[in-house]
């Protein structure tokens, strides 16, 4: 398993931190890539040498395309790419969709393939997808080639965001692999990042966390209105987990002189489908926008080749996110939703007054959850008949009292966090002149750190919500 929370918090993270500040600046890339070769061995001690190879072979890689650009063999330089291409998504495929592809071969050809248990490396698809981004600019022309190894194993293997993102670009960060300013104000920015992050994911999303667990593991025939507090705090877990962990990789890596991309944006203030995507996991839209859906022509082209390319996208998207077709009918449900609102009731639904897209969208996208954490077709069924009575289920009973005299502040609590409001109520106060704000601030940073850690001391439910991707 990966470094417990506290081990990481109280150990690995100053120690790093310490060796990375005091050594010369020729130096703290190494320090960077050690560091990180030690998290992520500590978690997977095999994959290890999946990761290294990673490192050296797109390394070389891209020093053989760009070095047949210089030469202009532009036959050469194409089958390179073609080539890194065909080891990086096979390493992925494999480890990710080998059980998966054997278990649909066997079910439809009535085979019985025997399928061995693979364990998954931990944060493949967000470094496979940073790797890829990196080689295609190197083919394309758009960045010069890495010639410092070091440097590119830094970018490849960087623990803040290695295992849950956001997905960094190579162009995004390319300068400031060799030219990046530390200070204190940049270091206090990104613990207070950070502390935001690590309050989200252990004092919100692991408690709501419980709540869905507790829901989801009895029998689809609970009170409707339960199955729906259930997925409603899914919702939130789903959020505060994987913001949280952005989050606190973006303080990472301002502590550390970066500048990550924002991987969220209040997804849950949207009015549209459309919105909420410009606003969830913005790095992985980003990827695919620039990476897949341009490359195939994007918008530029006639009506048909557009939905295509809408659906190609988010069907790869879906799978993306695992090896099971729960994720990519999510993929394709998201997919029909984009285009319905672009086609059909775009226009109408701009019309509506704010309150009535806003609710139109949370219900579709409490929906697509439920698609997203099914574990199969017919649980999804299950789920979804239990929500609307058609178990003949009673809408609610004395289940769904005790959830709710229970749980109903913590829901309140994490609808407000899921908002700008507090934020720009801190914000306010912190950005006030005098000693004293300053001060109210630093206490309150200090308070949700202590109460943070207090939690993960105690805790014995610390889900690690994204092994699978």
């Amino acid at each position: 398993m990966i470094f417990s929370s506290l081990f990481f918090i109280c150990i690995f993270l100053p120690v790093t931190l310490i060796l990375y500040y005091v050594v010369p600046r020729k130096l703290k890339n190494f320090i960077l890539l050690i560091m990180s070769l030690i998290f992520y061995a500590w978690g997977e001690p095999v994959y290890i040498l999946l990761m290294i190879f990673s490192i050296f072979f797109n390394y070389f890689s891209a020093r053989s395309i760009a070095y047949y650009k210089d030469e202009n063999k532009t036959g050469l330089k194409r089958t390179a790419f073609i080539f890194n291409l065909i080891v990086n998504l096979g390493l992925l495929c494999f480890f990710k969709y080998y059980g998966f592809a054997v278990e649909n071969i066997n079910s439809l050809f009535h085979l019985t393939i025997p399928i061995r248990s693979l364990a998954l490396p931990i944060g493949i698809s967000f470094y496979t997808f940073q790797t890829l981004s990196y080689v295609i600019d190197v083919f394309k022309g758009n960045v010069p080639v890495q010639k410092n190894v070091i440097n590119f194993g830094a970018y490849i293997s960087m623990f803040p965001q290695l295992i849950a993102g956001p997905i960094v670009r190579y162009a995004d960060i390319e300068k400031q692999l060799t030219d990046r300013v530390l200070s204190f104000d940049k270091i206090a920015e990104g613990a207070s990042w950070f502390i935001i992050g690590l309050s989200k994911k252990v004092l919100l999303a692991n408690n709501v966390g419980m709540l869905y667990d507790a829901i989801f593991a009895t029998d689809p025939s609970r009170a409707a209105l339960t199955t729906w507090i259930g997925i409603i705090a899914y919702t939130f877990q789903i959020y505060f987990d994987f913001s949280g962990y952005s989050d606190m990789a973006i303080g990472l890596g301002k502590m550390l002189g970066f500048e990550f991309v924002q991987n969220f944006n209040y997804p849950y203030i949207s009015t549209s489908v459309t919105e909420f995507w410009r606003r969830w996991h913005i790095s992985l839209g980003t990827w695919f926008r620039e990476y897949v859906y341009i490359p195939m022509g994007g918008n530029r082209v006639n009506a048909g080749r557009h939905i295509l390319n809408i659906m190609v996208v988010w069907i790869l998207t879906g799978f993306w996110h695992g090896a099971a077709w729960c994720f990519v009918l999510w993929g394709i449900y998201y997919g029909i939703l984009l285009l319905l609102e672009k086609y059909v009731w775009g226009k109408v639904l701009a019309k509506i007054p704010r309150v009535f897209r806003h609710i139109y969208t949370i219900l579709l996208f409490i929906f697509g959850w439920l698609i997203f954490t099914s574990t199969s077709l017919p649980s999804l069924w299950q789920n979804f008949a239990s929500m609307f009575g058609i178990l003949k289920n009673p809408f609610f009973n004395a289940e769904t009292l005790f959830y709710l005299r229970n749980n109903g502040i913590l829901l309140v609590v994490c609808g407000l966090c899921s908002t700008p409001l507090i934020t720009k109520l801190f914000t306010k106060i912190a950005s006030r002149k005098g000693a004293g704000f300053q001060i109210i601030g630093v206490i309150v940073y200090a308070a949700i750190f202590l109460l943070s850690m207090a939690y993960l001391v105690n805790a014995t439910y610390n889900p690690f919500l994204y092994f699978r991707f």
